[in-house]
């Protein structure tokens, strides 16, 4: 039997390899499965998303399932509550950022019908499908993750720079950056 050739970047960890296959690169166009990702890739900076990956659970236990509704009331007693849980990644910056992106976020829904349709209109509705021979081709930004992170900045967004945003862009699949010799770009 072949093996399945992958990004280099997913190892041999489980974890790894099901995210790599079942959902990175992949389009996502569910608003709680974005704010998801959102708040995800914001508490991943300055980390390795290995950690973000196996603290997974814990975070949409104590994030309400990532209901943007629910953590955008979120008061400094949860977030005290937040601050204490070891499951977590225990960063005051990033959770205030998680309940500030809320509040954003359901601002952006009540203007735009919904957070999927304001982000999926910067590469008109239609994943980009790179053609990277190497991962280390892939760039960290682009000029789109430039604009969208100023965007959205300018909407009230924190920890939304340009490398956080084009990872983002990256998992929920506006971007497909698969290497060409990746089963998954195969597929798309």
């Amino acid at each position: 039997m072949c093996e399945k050739i992958r990004c280099a970047w997913a190892g041999n960890l489980p974890i790894y390899i099901d995210y790599h296959d079942n959902e990175w690169g992949r389009p996502v166009h569910d608003d709680h499965k974005l704010f998801e990702m959102l708040v995800l890739e914001g508490m991943q900076a300055g980390l390795n998303w290995i950690t973000v990956l196996k603290k997974r659970e814990a975070f949409r236990e104590a994030f309400d399932g990532f209901d943007p509704g629910k953590v955008a009331l979120y008061k400094e007693e949860k977030i005290q509550s937040l601050l204490a849980n070891k499951g977590i990644i225990r960063n005051r910056l990033k959770v205030n950022a998680a309940v500030t992106n809320a509040k954003a976020f359901l601002e952006v829904q009540k203007t735009c019908g919904s957070f999927d349709a304001f982000l999926w209109a910067y590469v008109d509705h239609t994943p980009v499908k790179n053609h990277w021979e190497r991962m280390e081709d892939i760039p960290a930004t682009t000029p789109l993750s430039d604009q969208i992170s100023r965007d959205l900045k300018k909407r009230g967004f924190k920890f939304v720079g340009s490398t956080i945003v084009y990872a983002f862009m990256q998992a929920t699949g506006m971007v497909n950056d698969h290497v060409k010799d990746c089963f998954v770009y195969q597929e798309e």
